[in-house]
């Protein structure tokens, strides 16, 4: 019974990530075919990691569930939410010393799979009316 309480929210997390890496793969692919393949592979590394990042937190949020464990599901949530951070904070440092990448579409498919993070569960809730 418990784990039914989490799963709607898992499932949509799961649906939030395949959608993420998706958009990111089409967009590297796309940049790969119609700039060149520094672009492509700056666009993949950018939007990487972003939804590394953000496994990370989906798999630390849904991690426990149920009243009995309120305590450690917001504990889970801010580690999560930490973790995340410092692992996108980590990712970048080493892209930006250890590769040589084109700023650009490094940083345009970094926002954009934020601006799927932030639109995309409006449109899967408003699906479900």
């Amino acid at each position: 019974m418990v784990a039914a309480l989490a799963r709607p929210g898992r499932e949509l997390a799961k649906q939030l990530l395949m959608i993420q890496f998706g958009v990111v793969t089409l967009l590297a692919a796309g940049m790969a075919i119609a700039v060149n393949a520094d672009w492509g592979l700056s666009a993949l590394i950018g939007g990487g990691i972003f939804v590394i990042a953000n496994t990370v937190f989906a798999l630390c949020a849904f991690m426990f569930s149920g009243a009995r464990a309120a305590k450690r599901i917001t504990a889970s949530f801010y580690t999560g939410e930490a973790l995340k951070i410092l692992i996108t904070v980590v990712l970048f440092t080493v892209a930006y010393m250890y590769m040589q990448v084109e700023l650009v579409p490094l940083k345009l498919t970094y926002l954009l799979a934020l601006g799927i993070n932030i639109c995309a569960p409006v449109l899967f809730i408003n699906n479900k009316k």
